[in-house]
């Protein structure tokens, strides 16, 4: 129990959430300025999410590809590397499960849906793997493979879904075939018809993986000191080329699920996009105000996903643009990132407590 409470610790749990309490006032202030109701429009968006089972049905299918993106983001920050690579991934995971999930007929639901989800993760990983080669061998900045890499995934993507999937006529390719689908009907006919699957189990059981990977197995601790400190790690006869590449791997395991989920799970097919879903880059400020920890991802994507999806209904019950909503999220990103500022008001409620103690 004290193990499970030291995950609780002051920078994973009150930073965070005094970081979005700021970025609520925020908020409420820019409302104010425009001449909304702050009161009305936070009233809004909790009705829309939490007020009907579709509502909150499709706030979770919402925050389910955000926990991928996060994890990813978070893993391969734990070994200090920058994954800002997760978009492409995240469109690499959703075209292989597409192949796979429309090419391949005949198999039972038992092994078509597993082997689609494990091509979009190994895709995914092998996709990230590039840039973890790269950085390990040639030394080439991540950032800067990663932003690349991801405008090839989104032109790799569209043309795989052109010239193989496409159903004549639309946008899209056709449908996977039903022995891919991961979704769970009766769970969604329970929720008034939202798109609920199998995904957000296994984004939480992947969440629980990442944490028993870096903090209980002996792979975590090397990817953790490589992240720490290259130099010791190497002299302590690790090897850093190795985990830098087995780091970035895992990180886009991750990305590539979320993708191979949404198309599973959620659609059914893919879209030709005319620009990036911007689910991978959301995934960096999951795992940013996650602080880079598997539990506190999935807080983070929570939060992130019930405040996009509520957005709607902010518009609808109280006339406030979507746009307010992303600086909500901004703001919150500002307060973590500057915790400077947070310590700063928190620091006589400390020094309070500090000194009843002594007394």
């Amino acid at each position: 129990m004290n193990k499970l409470l030291k995950i609780f610790t002051l920078d994973s749990l009150i930073i965070p959430v005094v970081a979005v309490i700021f970025g609520l006032i925020v908020g409420a202030v820019i409302m104010l300025a425009g001449g909304y109701d702050p009161i009305l429009a936070y009233s809004s968006l909790f009705t829309s999410v939490f007020g009907d089972a579709y509502g909150f049905g499709e706030t979770i299918r919402e925050i389910t590809p955000l926990i991928m993106t996060g994890l990813a983001v978070a893993f391969a920050f734990r070994a200090d590397l920058f994954n800002i690579g997760a978009e492409g991934q995240f469109l690499i995971g959703m075209t292989a499960a597409s192949i796979i999930g429309i090419k391949i007929t005949g198999l039972p639901a038992l092994i078509h849906a597993p082997l689609a989800i494990i091509a979009g993760g190994l895709c995914g990983g092998l996709w990230a793997g590039i840039v973890g080669y790269l950085k390990a061998k040639r030394g080439v900045n991540e950032v800067i493979v990663s932003i690349m890499l991801n405008w090839t995934a989104l032109y790799f993507s569209n043309y795989i879904v052109r010239t193989f999937l496409l159903q004549e006529g639309q946008q899209k390719s056709v449908d996977i075939q039903p022995t891919a689908s991961i979704s769970l009907q009766g769970l969604s006919m329970l929720m008034d018809n939202a798109r609920m699957h199998m995904g957000t189990l296994l984004a939480v059981l992947a969440a629980v993986f990442f944490y028993v990977y870096m903090w209980k197995s002996k792979q975590g601790y090397e990817l953790r000191a490589v992240g720490h400190n290259p130099n010791a790690a190497e002299y302590a006869g690790m090897n850093v080329k190795r985990n830098i590449v087995k780091a970035m791997f895992i990180s886009g395991v991750f990305a590539g699920l979320g993708g191979a989920f949404q198309v599973l799970g959620v659609f059914h097919y893919q879209d030709i996009f005319t620009g990036s879903p911007g689910i991978g880059f959301d995934g960096i400020a999951v795992a940013l105000i996650g602080m880079n920890h598997p539990f506190g991802t999935i807080l983070g994507a929570a939060l992130f996903g019930t405040l996009t999806s509520g957005s709607s209904g902010m518009s609808f019950g109280a006339g406030v643009p979507p746009e307010i909503i992303r600086i909500v999220i901004g703001s919150i990103i500002f307060f973590i990132a500057a915790q400077g500022i947070v310590r700063w008001v928190l620091k006589p409620l400390y020094l309070k407590r500090k000194k009843e103690k002594v007394l």
